[in-house]
């Protein structure tokens, strides 16, 4: 063993659940188990066509170099002319910065914000990796409890009567994860108001903008433009694994320190997957990701309807992304118990509600339908069958 010591934030980083149960489920999988997996928040189809071709006609120049930090001019004017033309939302390229993934654009702007001391406030539940980011930058984050009946998201009043004198800012999500639920332009904007009352900072989650099921694909940046919002190449234009998101910053003059940052935290982001994703806006890809935001739709439908007739249906409708966060209470005992038992009785595998919060967390287990809706029926059937002999 080394002599020297972790430093003591390392000890504050909890485990995905999520991981263990999906350890157990590829065992199951070996051991010649069907696992139908609803666990993981990751897109089953593959990555656009469109895409992988504009990646391989890159390749065979032979010659992939360090792009700029801040990412390659002509994605940052693409990015740019999605929000500009097809959300109108009025956004330079020069607020832009293109990143490593979402999480290297949250990481950005909180190394931006944040001071020694800061706290941030989140709502529970919420995506788990916020908070250890924040702790990253010696921040504390401070959950707030939400609720089904204002959609698990925060209402104003609670944010102003949350924040404190050591209060940075607030962290939202739109669509979230784990509940799939959606902040409305209104209430961001009253959210706001309260955020800006305080001179604080307030960043807005979008990387599942686009996989909305009951309002057209939107930005909230038209109703804050002062906010930093975080997005993704990888849940709605399908490139998990290609590591790709940005920044889109309140002006030009912050996005250039957010790049000065980038240039020493990871020199640029990859560059293959950047020119890839310059044909992510084409009309061809474009079509592909229509055709797969509907199949979530159908998915979605499939999935409430099992969960109705489980007498499982979720307290807040799921308005996008691709998840339902579900109430167990009808069932008796605990969200662990139940994923636990779910997997090894019928090989479902969901994610217990612990991994994204505090608050009841022992009473909600995430399904995602990131499968396709014939296995979503069969994953329901499995449940009830399993219930039935209980």
């Amino acid at each position: 063993m080394p002599s020297w010591t972790l430093a003591p934030r390392v000890a504050e980083i909890a485990p995905f659940h999520v991981m263990e149960l999906l350890r157990r489920a590829h065992a199951l999988e070996r051991a010649g188990h069907d696992v139908i997996h609803m666990e993981v928040g990751e897109p089953d189809f593959p990555t656009p066509e469109p895409i992988v071709a504009a990646a391989e006609r890159f390749l065979r120049s032979g010659r992939v170099p360090y792009t700029n930090a801040a990412g390659l001019p002509e994605l940052r004017e693409a990015i740019a002319h999605d929000y500009t033309e097809r959300l109108g939302a009025a956004v330079t390229p020069e607020q832009i910065v293109v990143t490593a993934g979402a999480s290297a654009a949250l990481t950005l702007a909180l190394a931006l914000t944040t001071h020694p001391g800061d706290e941030w406030l989140l709502p529970d539940p919420s995506y788990p990796c916020n908070r250890h980011l924040i702790r990253l930058f010696e921040g504390h984050a401070r959950l707030l409890p939400v609720h089904p009946e204002t959609a698990f998201q925060p209402t104003p009043q609670a944010v102003a009567e949350a924040w404190t004198p050591r209060t940075r800012g607030l962290l939202l999500a739109s669509p979230s994860n784990p509940t799939g639920t959606m902040i409305t332009p209104a209430q961001a904007a009253a959210l706001a108001d309260v955020v800006r009352a305080h001179y604080g900072v307030l960043i807005l989650d979008e990387i599942y903008q686009g996989l909305t099921f009951e309002s057209p694909r939107a930005t909230l940046y038209q109703t804050v433009p002062d906010a930093f919002l975080v997005n993704s190449f990888s849940k709605y234009f399908g490139m998990t694994g290609w590591r790709l998101g940005w920044l889109l910053c309140p002006d030009a003059a912050i996005a250039r320190e957010a790049e000065k940052l980038a240039q020493h935290l990871y020199i640029a982001p990859s560059t293959v997957a950047q020119h890839a994703a310059l044909a992510a806006f084409s009309p061809e890809t474009l079509a592909i990701l229509e055709a797969r935001r509907q199949a979530f739709a159908e998915r979605r439908e499939t999935l409430l309807a099992g969960l109705a007739a489980l007498d499982l249906t979720p307290p807040a409708r799921p308005q996008g992304a691709f998840y339902a966060y579900v109430d167990i209470t009808p069932l008796g005992g605990d969200a662990d118990t139940w994923a636990n038992r779910f997997l090894e009785a019928a090989h479902v595998a969901v994610t217990p509600g612990r991994d994204f919060g505090e608050h009841d967390a022992h009473r909600y287990l995430r399904f995602a339908y990131t499968t396709d809706a014939d296995r979503i029926a069969e994953a329901c059937v499995r449940i009830a069958r399993l219930l039935t002999v209980d």
